[in-house]
């Protein structure tokens, strides 16, 4: 087998509306994942000579890794036998940031070993993504999404128009269990009957490619459970809203907040107005994932 590589790019969620809790102890959700440019790149390779077992380097990054959550869950579900693998991640996406950094990883992580394997069964790896988190079906095929369910019901929407999005990245991450625990606490979730609304004019609202929702369909319930853990996040959505960001919240479960734009060249001079934080903003656009797009199943 040869090497092989992708980019495994962030998200951010254009609103997300919080709902009951299922049975299986996870929130019904409607929300807009939207992929952008700022990427980890994954490379699957041969692992080295001697290895019994599948193996991930994410230099600076310890515990658990989805990646190698995927990789198991690859062999287990299709019966692939192929020779160990050593998946290497460059980490760019923030960790705990609230932008599905180790859910892409696993997603690139199964559509390099698919590629390996010689499986095109989309529907298939979608289904494997489902029972590795609430965030990775939607990066197997990174593209813009509605998501319903607890994220692993996705409608494909059209490619936007150019916006761009200034990335305001905290210092110390945040666990997204302790925020859905700190939304039920505050009772956050909505209805049934709020969340299948919110998903019609979801819908509506973008089924034409427009870049942004109306700016009431972008709010995200789980901001007040993260700004409630960490209350200076309060004073960085002001930062971000004094910059001329035209749209200001806090990216799904936090603490990164992101300011929206019209343009990336924007979102770069806002970023550059608040260079003095650390870690430094970055600006970034959509990212467009019409290559890896496949057609869009039920």
């Amino acid at each position: 087998m040869t090497a092989l590589s992708e980019d495994a790019p962030a998200k951010v969620n254009l609103g997300l509306t919080l709902g009951p809790t299922r049975a299986d102890g996870r929130h019904e959700l409607v929300t807009v994942m939207q992929p952008v440019g700022l990427c980890d790149r994954v490379r699957l390779r041969p692992a080295g000579l001697g290895a019994i077992r599948d193996e991930v380097a994410c230099p600076g990054v310890v515990g658990d890794n989805l990646a190698l959550a995927a990789l198991a869950a690859f062999r287990e579900r299709t019966g692939w036998t192929g020779a160990p693998v050593r998946v290497e991640i460059d980490k760019r996406i923030p960790v705990a940031a609230g932008m599905a950094g180790g859910s892409a990883d696993a997603g690139a992580a199964l559509r390099l070993v698919a590629r390996a394997a010689g499986l095109r069964d989309q529907r298939l790896l979608r289904e494997i993504a489902a029972g590795l988190g609430a965030d990775v079906p939607a990066q197997v095929r990174p593209v813009r999404y509605l998501a319903g369910g607890a994220g692993e019901l996705l409608h494909a929407l059209p490619d936007p128009a150019p916006f761009g999005v200034l990335v305001v990245r905290d210092a110390r991450g945040l666990a997204t269990a302790d925020v859905f625990r700190e939304a039920d606490r505050l009772r956050l979730p909505r209805s049934w009957a709020e969340l299948e609304a919110r998903r019609a004019e979801l819908a509506a609202a973008l089924v034409a490619g427009s870049p942004l929702p109306p700016g009431d369909l972008l709010l995200n319930d789980l901001e007040p459970a993260a700004v409630s853990l960490r209350p200076e996040l309060a004073w960085t959505l002001d930062d971000v809203r004094g910059v001329g960001a035209a749209h200001a919240f806090v990216c799904g479960s936090g603490p990164t907040v992101v300011g929206l734009f019209a343009d990336v060249e924007q979102a770069r001079a806002a970023a550059a107005r608040l260079s003095g934080r650390d870690p430094a903003p970055l600006a970034v656009e959509p990212w467009y994932g019409t290559a890896l797009r496949a057609p869009d199943e039920p």
